[in-house]
């Protein structure tokens, strides 16, 4: 008897009946189940036995089970448009859906109206979304028939007997669902985008169309969502970065994926730099620096060029020598380890490095900021023995969340990534560190969800991603054991018995990638950075050109006590122009000075927020700005 949790927690046994028939005897308007943790059809028979959880319309999972169904959808109303068209994949992802598709002659962004107009039909139609099972032989030859080349590939990837398809209507499709019991269910949607996807990511095989769209389960919840993606199109780090003049990018004479840096964006990149640097000292990290390239034996013996190859650069010839630039930085820091012998006693050693490094990523996948090919890693490694293991989690933990939170994130989801398939190290050595992890982030309180099988084949690891201003997740801190690399380059320290033991090692960031990080620190503020991170903090703006030289003196008296401030000269421009390109600029304190300000030695505040806090002393003023500097408030 399968044992079938209900959606008031009631759990009742059943047997020999589909999860929907047992949703219907119980009065359920369940859309989909999970059997062993795998989200199911509800059409699907209950197993034997087991626990079973029905999926109502309000679980988040449903909405999982309606993308999924709203891509199929999107396919049938393509294929009625353009009957010659060949389909690909269309799966559920975050905020919606997607289908590939070979077109015979490209669709254009204006298709997209005419698209949706018929997946509106579709849904009218309310066809039920029926499931299908062939054996394999007949499946085979379905998919001949209809010339569906992709989907051929796809079922020569499947080992199982019986193939399942969805048939909606005149539309099939080969699919293992689940998906909802009618096109009904698709009611609130949008189509967003058009884009090119390699066939499988290959860029050796077909460019297809790649057609995007979001739905929700109500009206409100698609509306919300769009004036979200508005938001997010205002905010986009790529338009406010160069209008802040905070960086560029050059692809035709520098080179896609590396930025420059202007002096207003590496004033940003600075200040976080120095509180990292501080902090790190603070919390018992030692800072090194390594090069940037090295010779390919190093590459070698850490297993980069083995497995990480295509993520590398072509060699430099040095002296006949081939050199690589530097993926990652950890083979350094282990050679420094290595540098001499270790006692027990002086473990852990914890290493630190603001370290750029050199990834080749593929020109469709460059983004921003948020996806370059030059970037820097803010790495640190942390060599212990087994029993100090717990606490340095902990110790990593609570630092994560201190920088996190003083950047200004309130709100974290932790996940606990577990032993893969493919590994290396004993599974005892994988067992007690994936305990110390979990332990660790219990002693911390922290919710936590684990990813069964999805650590690196090195070792398990914690995720911890952020929310931003608009809900967005991201995924930044990692703490990752790695049981490869201490093996590789034999690592050691000498116990307390006076032999030889191999030293745990833990990789660890906590921003990511700093042009990551100040990408996406751009959108959650929208440009305007707290005080300790703006760039130009003040900015002094005369009334008419007799207050020029007093504007001036005042930006240098402020300057010298530690304010980032400028003086503005009018060229001809009024103040009500003056005011509004510091509010462009994202300026958070605009001094204004007449006549009366000139003769009384004094400024009128005015905050960004519009806030006039009128006439104040310099003084007052600058020990304002330090005040919110040092105490990394977001208060003005």
């Amino acid at each position: 008897m399968a044992a079938v949790e209900l959606p008031d927690g009631e759990v009742v046994e059943a047997q020999d009946m589909t999860g929907l028939e047992l949703a219907q005897a119980q009065g359920v308007d369940a859309v989909a189940m999970v059997a062993d943790g795998q989200l199911c059809d509800v059409r699907d028979r209950l197993p034997a036995t087991g626990r079973i959880r029905l999926v109502t319309a309000e679980d988040p999972l449903a909405l999982e089970v309606l993308r999924h169904s709203a891509a199929h959808v999107l396919a049938h109303a393509v294929r009625r448009l353009f009957p010659d068209v060949k389909l690909a994949i269309g799966p559920a992802i975050r905020d919606g859906f997607y289908y590939d598709f070979e077109f015979p002659e490209p669709p254009r962004s204006e298709d997209l109206e005419r698209i949706e107009q018929e997946m509106g039909k579709i849904v009218k139609e309310d066809l039920p979304i029926e499931r299908v099972e062939l054996p394999k032989a007949e499946a085979v030859e379905l998919l001949r028939r209809g010339g569906e080349v992709y989907k051929q590939e796809l079922l020569d990837d499947l080992q199982q007997r019986e193939i399942s398809f969805y048939k909606q209507g005149e539309f099939i499709d080969l699919c293992r669902g689940p998906h909802i019991l009618s096109t009904g269910g698709v009611r609130h949607f949008k189509l967003m985008d058009l884009a090119g996807a390699y066939w499988r990511g290959d860029a050796e095989r077909t460019m297809l169309t790649r057609i995007y769209g979001t739905v929700f389960p109500s009206r409100e919840g698609l509306k919300e969502h769009l004036r979200r993606l508005e938001e997010a199109r205002r905010r986009d780090h790529r338009v406010l970065g160069p209008q802040l003049e905070l960086f560029s990018i050059n692809n035709e004479d520098i080179g896609a994926g590396l930025v420059l840096w202007h002096p207003k964006g590496a004033r940003v990149r600075q200040e976080l730099e120095d509180f990292w640097v501080r902090e790190h000292y603070r919390h018992g990290y030692q800072l090194v620096r390594s090069p940037h390239i090295g010779r390919a034996r190093l590459w070698e013996r850490s297993g980069h060029l083995e497995f990480y190859r295509e993520g590398m650069y072509s060699p430099l010839n040095v002296e006949g020598q081939e050199f690589y630039l530097k993926p990652m930085n950890c083979p350094f820091h282990i050679d420094i380890y290595n540098s001499r012998t270790h006692s027990w006693r002086e473990l852990p050693v914890r290493y630190a490095e603001l370290g750029t490094v050199y990834r080749y990523e593929r020109s469709g996948v460059l983004h921003g900021l948020l996806r370059v090919r030059g970037f820097t890693q803010d790495d640190a490694h942390i060599i212990c023995r087994p029993d100090q293991v717990e606490e340095e989690i902990r110790s990593t933990l609570r630092f994560a969340l201190h920088m996190l939170r003083t950047a200004g994130f309130s709100e974290f989801a932790v996940y606990l990534s577990t032993r893969p398939a493919k590994f290396v190290g004993e599974p005892e050595r994988w067992d007690l560190a994936t305990e110390a992890l979990r332990r660790a982030v219990q002693a911390e309180e922290m919710r936590y969800e684990v990813k069964e099988g999805d650590g690196a084949f090195y070792g398990p690891k914690i995720d911890i991603d952020v929310a931003d201003s608009l809900g967005r997740a991201w995924q930044l801190t990692t703490i990752q054991f790695d049981f490869n690399l201490p093996e590789r380059f034999d690592m050691s320290y000498t116990g307390e018995d006076g032999h030889l033991h191999r030293p745990y090692m833990i990789h660890r960031a906590l921003y990511g990638a700093l042009e990551r990080f100040v990408g996406i620190l751009i959108e959650h503020y929208g440009g305007a950075f707290p005080p300790w991170l703006a760039p130009v903090q003040a900015v002094v703006l005369p009334v008419t050109e007799e207050q020029i030289p007093y504007s001036e003196a005042v930006a240098a008296q402020l300057t010298a006590e530690g304010v980032r401030a400028e003086a503005w000269g009018r060229a001809g421009k009024t103040l009500r122009w003056l005011i509004r390109q510091a509010q462009l600029q994202k300026v958070p304190y605009m001094l204004v000075v007449g006549p009366r300000e000139a003769e009384e030695g004094k400024v009128a505040l005015r905050l960004r927020t519009g806030e006039d806090l009128g006439p104040q002393e310099v003084e007052e003023i600058a020990a304002r700005i330090e005040q919110a500097a040092r105490s990394r408030t977001a208060e003005l």
